[in-house]
């Protein structure tokens, strides 16, 4: 039994970022690595740069927007791209490329990019309410919460005023809004736990911060990056962290990875 180590990043370009993704590959050697919005399709994927270090890697991707990948050296089972169709249903929570799944080791992962929802009222705003109830019943049809299972990404919530830098600030606005706070619950209520609040509860850690203002030297932050996951696993998280190097280099993502550890997985199946 060796440690498993998941990390999840909002890369903002993975073309622009790739040197960014490929050091912290080098340093950190995930066992996952989630990456949200790609901005780019699944054909211009830099598929060899990551196939090159021994890296398998299952996406689902959309030109200049949005899109979600999952990178790991072990082999990805039962690849998944977008919300599973079910009879009679169409999809127009489908058109844009936000979730992707695989299953990694016997761990189910879901890789989602959720909307950011542009303003209150607005309909990308109730597109993004829709959307998260869509996860909800994928999550409730489709998973059982006993069986380990990571629901990793941006979920462009901040879920309490613990992760926001300035709450009264924030208080109603998009990404913390009680809506969106209550969409996500209703995913914990199926049978899922952050992985971050076990061993952080005080709060105060953010994974991301606005280019503008000097935001991040000033720590202004939310914590919008998240990594969930179903309690068989939550009682093997060993640590939580956000690593905040690569939001501090040149051109950074305005997103930092979270990595999560986790003991007791067996590389062998």
């Amino acid at each position: 039994m060796t440690p498993f180590t998941v990390a999840t990043w909002n890369v903002n370009s993975l073309r622009s970022r790739l040197d960014h993704v490929l050091a912290f590959l080098r340093d950190h050697c995930p066992d996952v690595l989630c990456l949200q919005e790609l901005k780019c399709t699944v054909d211009d994927l830099p598929r060899d740069a990551f196939e090159s270090l021994g890296y398998h890697i299952a996406a689902h991707g959309q030109k200049t927007y949005n899109g979600v990948a999952i990178i790991s050296p072990y082999p990805l089972g039962a690849v998944q791209s977008g919300f599973a169709s079910a009879a009679g249903e169409t999809e127009p929570l489908n058109t844009e490329a936000r979730l992707v799944a695989a299953s990694v080791l016997g761990i189910r992962v879901v890789n989602v990019y959720v909307p950011n929802g542009s303003e209150l009222e607005s309909d990308k705003y109730r597109y993004k309410l829709a959307w998260m109830e869509r996860l909800r019943v994928e999550l409730q049809n489709r998973h059982n919460p006993s069986e380990p299972l990571l629901l990793c990404g941006d979920f462009n919530v901040a879920m309490d005023d613990r992760d926001v830098y300035d709450p009264a600030e924030w208080k109603s606005q998009v990404l913390c809004s009680d809506a969106e706070r209550a969409a996500a619950r209703a995913w914990r209520e199926w049978g899922l736990e952050d992985a971050l609040a076990k061993h952080h509860p005080q709060g105060g850690i953010y994974s991301w911060w606005d280019y503008r203002g000097g935001m991040f030297p000033g720590d202004k932050g939310l914590r919008i990056d998240h990594i969930w996951v179903t309690r068989p696993l939550l009682a093997r998280c060993t640590g939580c962290e956000v690593v905040r190097g690569p939001r501090g280099l040149e051109k950074p993502s305005d997103h930092a990875p979270v990595v999560a550890e986790f003991s007791g997985v067996d590389p062998a199946g």
